[in-house]
């Protein structure tokens, strides 16, 4: 599945999860549902303004800084083809990265080795 569908099937289920249809939260938000609906299926890739997707996250429901909303912030820059921007902040990471791109590349990483090495990650 593409990463800008990842995007909007996350948009779309936590505009679920408040009960919403797609005209209800266009409605309330004053957003154009015709927008909505090709986010949520990946017609249309995330807006690329950061205020935009801002408020759509609040829009939704997420606090900041919960891992729903770090979530929805990393799906949308995946989708883009970005890194996350709190991550360039750390040169000590973005100098590490090429390494575990091409570590991944040339490993031909399983998912379920990918899935040890981020239960790993999640417990240091």
């Amino acid at each position: 599945m593409r990463s800008k569908s990842l995007f909007g099937e996350f948009f779309k289920n936590k505009r679920i999860e408040k009960g919403w249809t797609l005209r209800k939260f266009c409605e309330l938000n004053g957003f154009d549902p015709g927008n909505i609906s090709k986010i949520e299926r990946g017609m249309l890739p995330p807006p690329t303004s950061g205020e935009k997707l801002e408020r759509y996250a609040l829009s939704l429901g997420l606090k900041r800084g919960s891992n729903d909303w770090l979530e929805f912030f990393d799906l949308a820059a995946a989708s883009k083809g970005k890194i996350p921007a709190d991550f360039l902040d750390d040169s000590d990471l973005v100098k590490k990265l090429p390494l575990i791109f091409r570590t991944i590349r040339g490993k031909k990483v399983s998912s379920k080795k990918l899935d040890d090495l981020i239960e790993t990650i999640r417990k240091a």
